[in-house]
């Protein structure tokens, strides 16, 4: 019975990271008031705030004024059970499977956050590497000393890279936000894991950009949710980073 427990851990949880989502960024409160309506403020019953299966009820419309909710919702909280689910796959029942689901969670609330605003808020950032870099004393995923070169290997490289493009370029290149997830991501990961999270951000933030380059619909000069980048290379190195090590190391 522990899968279903999972997914519906990941399902509860993921219905707060859309709280936390839509309302972090704006300053609001995530735990008051209730859910409710963005278009009539009508309050969102419990039945109407079942993850999932209360959008397929529902047909993706708001009860009250029957306005679309948008399939993010349902997607967020689908994806957050899955990660879950296969942080249990992956560790097993374990503390382990635990820190993993944690960091999964980290890792979608940001990523979406600076999807839509371009900014990492240091509530998760900040908070993030108080907490990763405390677990370690506790339920070790790597060594403590090993989570702080991570956060201090992963800042340091943001910071470094930036400031040569502001020499270069005279152009900030990230974001001071970017340094601060990547030092988050350290603390959970490792160097190892920053490593191939960089590795993984940096091939898919190239490629996106430049498939948008050649639409037009970018230029040279315009910004990338490099935490966005950061998540998803975050999330492969969580579950397979040492096969994406050992595939690299193979051309050689």
């Amino acid at each position: 019975m522990i899968w279903p427990y999972a997914l519906v851990l990941g399902l509860l949880i993921g219905s707060y990271l859309n709280v936390v989502i839509y309302r972090l960024p704006l300053g609001l409160s995530t735990v008051r008031p209730a859910s409710r309506c963005v278009t009539c403020e009508a309050r969102i019953g419990a039945r109407d705030n079942v993850p999932v299966l209360s959008y397929v009820l529902l047909r993706g419309r708001c009860r009250g004024c029957d306005t679309r909710i948008s399939p993010r919702y349902p997607i967020v909280e689908a994806s957050t059970g899955f990660l879950f689910v296969g942080c249990l796959a992956k560790f097993g029942p374990t503390k382990e499977a635990l820190v993993a689901a944690l960091f999964c969670s980290l890792m979608l609330a940001l990523a979406l956050i600076d999807l839509d605003h371009f900014i990492l808020p240091n509530e998760l950032t900040y908070g993030g590497l108080v907490v990763g870099l405390l677990i370690q004393l506790v339920w070790p995923r790597t060594t403590f000393t090993a989570a702080v070169v991570g956060a201090v290997a992963g800042a340091a490289f943001i910071l470094v890279v930036s400031g040569i493009w502001w020499l270069v370029r005279r152009v900030q290149g990230f974001g001071l936000g970017d340094a601060k997830m990547l030092a988050m991501m350290g603390a959970f990961l490792g160097v190892e894991g920053i490593a191939v999270t960089l590795f993984v951000a940096t091939m898919a933030g190239s490629l996106v950009g430049l498939f948008f380059i050649a639409r037009r619909d970018l230029d040279m000069g315009s910004k990338l949710p490099f935490g966005s980048f950061l998540a998803v290379g975050g999330l492969l190195a969580l579950f397979f980073g040492p096969e994406i090590v050992h595939w690299y190391l193979g051309f050689y």
